[in-house]
């Protein structure tokens, strides 16, 4: 009885340990043979862990693609759990939309399955991977422990792509980052449109190009008129049944455009300008206020710069 006692303080620990590190992915079905986790609208923090993006999966006829692989190596190892709960199929490949950690840090716990991306991606993870793992790990703590950077192994590009007997509408875009990959499943009507749609969470802008990004919106507001759509998911925020994430994310965008030019072109330093209040659509919006900060950091100088010319 003595030694159980001795080892109940370890069996707890262990116990709690284990659900300190649970992300609890549920698996959403918005389609047939589609699901998405949905993460939080939050900023990296300790207590999420980094679950807060959106990823999903499509169980085709010849195996499973999945469509992102989350913030961890941990996020990863409990999404394939997830994923082997609602199919046996196995995994055909796995893809990453584009660069940023959330999106493929996951990507260790897929090592066995062909991982694909447009050449950007693939440069930029190679390139920024290591830097933004340890960022991660600073923002989230030892929900990172056992994450390294895997690369994804192939190339994709805009087009048609067949896989397991799944037909893809891949299109290649930018404006979030240099390469943001939008795919269609055509049999679904589900538009993974990655972090180039917000859905009731601020963006974030770290290589944002605004042009560019409210460019590539315009692509996908067509799709979502197109007689076969069914459902939105975007990069942040829950799904939706049509394209009003699409015109929310471009209100933002072309206000934030406009804030800065008008205040470089006053002369505003940028302390002033982080200083002005936000519009009242977005001043309630998830990390809207540090989004904000961020984003005039990443791109105020160069609207400073515009306005010197």
């Amino acid at each position: 009885m003595k030694r159980l006692f001795c080892l109940l303080p370890a069996l707890l620990a262990g116990a709690l340990n284990a659900a300190e590190f649970d992300y609890a992915l549920q698996a959403r079905q918005i389609a047939p043979d589609v699901h998405v986790f949905v993460g939080r609208t939050e900023d990296f923090t300790p207590a999420n862990g980094g679950n807060i993006v959106n990823t999903g999966f499509i169980v085709a006829p010849g195996g499973t693609i999945v469509i992102d692989s989350g913030s961890s190596r941990r996020y990863g190892e409990q999404m394939r759990r997830a994923i082997a709960g609602i199919t046996p199929k196995p995994l055909a490949l796995v893809i990453n939309t584009h660069h940023h950690p959330d999106h493929f840090l996951g990507n260790q716990a897929f090592a066995d399955t062909p991982i694909a991306a447009l050449a950007a991606t693939r440069q930029g993870i190679s390139a920024e991977g290591n830097v933004f793992a340890e960022n991660l790990y600073g923002l989230t703590g030892d929900w990172m422990k056992g994450t390294e950077v895997f690369a994804p192994t192939q190339t994709l590009a805009a087009g048609t792509l067949e896989v397991a007997g799944r037909r893809l509408r891949l299109m290649a875009l930018n404006g979030h980052t240099e390469a943001d990959l939008v795919i269609y499943d055509e049999a679904s009507g589900v538009l993974f449109a990655g972090d180039l749609v917000f859905n009731q969470r601020a963006p974030t802008t770290p290589h944002a190009r605004i042009d560019h990004w409210l460019a590539a919106l315009d692509q996908l507001e067509a799709i979502t008129r197109e007689p076969g759509f069914k459902k939105l998911v975007p990069g942040h925020g829950e799904v939706a049944p049509d394209g009003a994430p699409i015109r929310q994310t471009r209100a933002w965008l072309e206000w934030l455009q406009r804030a800065l030019r008008e205040s470089a072109a006053a002369g505003l330093d940028m302390n002033e300008v982080l200083a002005r209040p936000l519009p009242p659509e977005f001043a309630r919006l998830p990390v809207a206020a540090s989004e904000y900060r961020r984003s005039v950091g990443h791109l105020f100088p160069a609207a400073e710069q515009e306005a010197l010319r």
